[in-house]
């Protein structure tokens, strides 16, 4: 029995997409001649950098057609500024990156109000008439909208992240776990945390940087950065912390990207993972053992 059920025709309002090989397509100056189609005249974001061997297109659901060229290019080696970055990740704060800049998202509240009262009118209007088609290119728009600023946001950073550092550390983070909180979960689906990790980790394997991920676990916002003194969980609302070990007053998240930067770099340790391998090195090394065992017999 299938598990996925009766296959399913693509409908009009999705995305639609047709590729074109080499013998389907030829460029003419600035305009691209489309086999049974004719003469294209696209607006570029930018040149080719050589001859592509196929393009596809593409309508989305607000019926824009795009242009999609397969090209080859020649990697770049660039050589990084810093040698590690930790970074924290954010509601408020996007990203607070360890060397203390603190990086903003953009606003989407105002586009998302836009689309919640586009559709509770949408929701009244008759089925397969023409102001609920109206209506529904109109949300169309608003998500691509939302969709294009977040990943021009996030393209832009990670870029900037990945050119200026040589290792690159993140802290993994459960977003499955954190969306069903239901008053937060609309805030963090908008933020975009996985897709940034995608393309941070993309990104570092094509300009040959080293990623890394610390486990959840790694109390980052209990342990001082400085004198790794631990004071404990904190509630969300506190953002600055004085330690009461070396008196240092921290911002909460500067401080968790620096416990953040400081781990993936190897220079401290989850103290339950530091406690197992000694006690399995302790047993694993016969010479201790016997030393162990004759002090016992005295």
């Amino acid at each position: 029995m299938n598990p996925y059920g009766a296959p399913k025709f693509k409908k009009k309002t999705n995305n639609q997409s047709a590729e074109f090989a080499k013998s389907g397509f030829s460029l003419k100056g600035t305009q691209v001649y489309l086999a049974k189609i004719g003469l294209v005249s696209p607006i570029r974001s930018r040149e080719l950098p050589s001859k592509p061997s196929s393009v596809t297109v593409i309508k989305d659901c607000a019926n824009r057609y795009f242009l999609s060229f397969v090209v080859d290019v020649e990697p770049q080696d660039l050589e990084p500024i810093n040698p590690s970055i930790g970074i924290d990740l954010g509601l408020k704060t996007f990203a607070t990156l360890s060397d203390g800049t603190q990086v903003k998202s953009p606003d989407y509240s105002q586009s998302d109000r836009k689309i919640r009262k586009l559709q509770r009118r949408l929701a009244r209007q008759q089925k397969d008439s023409k102001r609920r088609q109206k209506t529904r290119i109109q949300i169309a728009k608003l998500h691509n909208l939302v969709t294009d600023t977040r990943k021009d946001f996030l393209h832009k950073l990670s870029t900037k992240i990945v050119n200026e550092n040589q290792v690159i550390v993140l802290e993994d983070l459960n977003v499955s776990g954190m969306v069903k909180n239901r008053r937060l979960a609309r805030a963090i689906s908008s933020q975009g945390w996985r897709e940034f990790r995608g393309l941070c980790e993309a990104k570092s394997d094509k300009f040959s940087r080293e990623f890394r991920v610390i486990s959840r676990w790694e109390p980052t916002s209990q342990v001082c950065s400085k004198c790794d003194y631990r004071w404990g969980k904190l509630d969300l609302k506190v953002r600055t912390i004085t330690c009461l070990n070396c008196g240092t007053t921290h911002d909460r998240d500067e401080n968790a990207a620096k416990n953040i930067k400081k781990v993936g770099i190897g220079h401290c340790h989850d103290s339950k993972r530091t406690q197992r391998g000694r006690k399995t090195s302790s047993v694993a090394d016969p010479k201790e053992a016997s030393r162990i065992t004759a002090l016992l017999g005295r």
